[in-house]
């Protein structure tokens, strides 16, 4: 059985020369490089900081600790004592909130994405379900529904999705192939080699991640409204490294989550949305918009199929399935 004996760990049981405890520093693991996705966390660090005057800081590394893939892996080891990353990945190993990256849920904003995200996040089966990992879930990262960039002849009605080969993960994916396409998954940083290569034609991200990723330099058209869905993909500490806090420093780690994602929600809103529009127009990327009628026609072949086939596999896995899909369209249906 693996012993936790990160930073956390030691300076919850040592002492200095003079008498006083040691600093807390805690190791995040990210990926990518700083962007709008992974402002949340970086807010969550500067507020700890201020909150105990120095005495809990966080050193953030975008790949140095661990793949993004793995991240989950890590947190449950200990080798480190705090990670963001997405259900998709590995969705036999977080079954619960991949009920978040269902297809066509109507979720069309950040704030109700946080919202539904943190129903979810504190649903007992959600808490024992990721407790296996020795993972507490600490805070959304809310994105925007995610659309399509590609290249050569662009998809203008659902039949022409047929056979088009698409980086798309959980969801999402689960849309593309009901409409035809070829969905597969591969990490964001693979994305750009694999659409210069032929190997997938389009990619499905949020729009920061198609301007990190450099499909945005490539793309030659953007579907605007298709809306799918959304990744899920929390920011998540180690529960021993949680539990060896001291009540100040949880309380400071606790109370800087609202705050951390009012700030990435703006961030996100008023800087990156911004951006987005502007280089689209710069770059002259046609932009696809789909009627209300083949909108309608992909929901149909998406969405209530995608919702049965989870929640009956994963009522066989002992979570309270049809439960949890409830909790997120009555959450929904409750900002309307």
């Amino acid at each position: 059985m693996n012993k936790f004996w990160g930073r956390a760990a030691v300076a919850a049981l040592c002492v200095g020369f003079a008498g006083e405890a040691i600093a807390t520093e805690w190791n995040v693991s990210l990926w990518g490089k700083r962007r709008a996705f992974t402002e949340n966390v970086e807010k969550l660090a500067e507020l700890v900081a201020e909150k105990t005057n120095g005495e809990f800081t966080m050193n953030i590394s975008y790949g140095g600790l661990s793949k993004n893939t793995e991240n989950l892996d890590g947190i449950s080891i200990g080798a480190f004592e705090m990670a963001q990353f997405c259900a998709g990945y590995h969705p036999d190993k977080n079954p619960s909130i991949t009920v978040l990256e269902l297809p066509f849920l109507g979720v069309d904003n950040l704030e109700l994405e946080r919202d539904v995200a943190m129903a979810v996040y504190n649903h007992p089966a959600t808490v024992k379900d990721l407790a296996r990992w020795n993972a507490r879930l600490l805070m959304p990262t809310p994105l925007p529904q995610y659309n399509l960039a590609g290249v050569g002849d662009a998809p203008h009605s659902i039949e022409d999705f047929k056979g088009l080969t698409v980086r798309a993960t959980g969801g999402i994916g689960a849309a593309m192939s009901a409409s035809g396409a070829v969905p597969t998954s591969m990490s964001a940083t693979e994305v750009r080699q694999a659409m210069d290569s032929g190997v997938i034609r389009a990619a499905a991200f949020a729009p920061h991640a198609h301007m990190s990723f450099g499909t945005a330099d490539i793309a030659t058209w953007w579907t605007t409204n298709l809306n799918p869905g959304a990744v899920n993909c929390p920011v998540v500490v180690n529960i021993d490294a949680y539990e060896m806090l001291t009540d100040e420093e949880r309380e400071a780690l606790d109370s800087s989550v609202d705050e951390a994602l009012d700030y990435y929600i703006d961030y996100y809103n008023e800087q990156t949305m911004a951006k987005w529009g502007p280089l689209i127009e710069e770059k002259g990327i046609e932009q696809v918009t789909y009627s209300d009628e083949d909108l309608e026609a992909f929901k149909e072949a998406a969405a209530a199929p995608a919702a049965t086939a989870w929640i009956t596999e994963n009522t066989k896995r002992g979570l309270p399935a049809q439960e949890l899909y409830d909790l997120v369209i009555e959450t929904v249906a409750a900002s309307k």
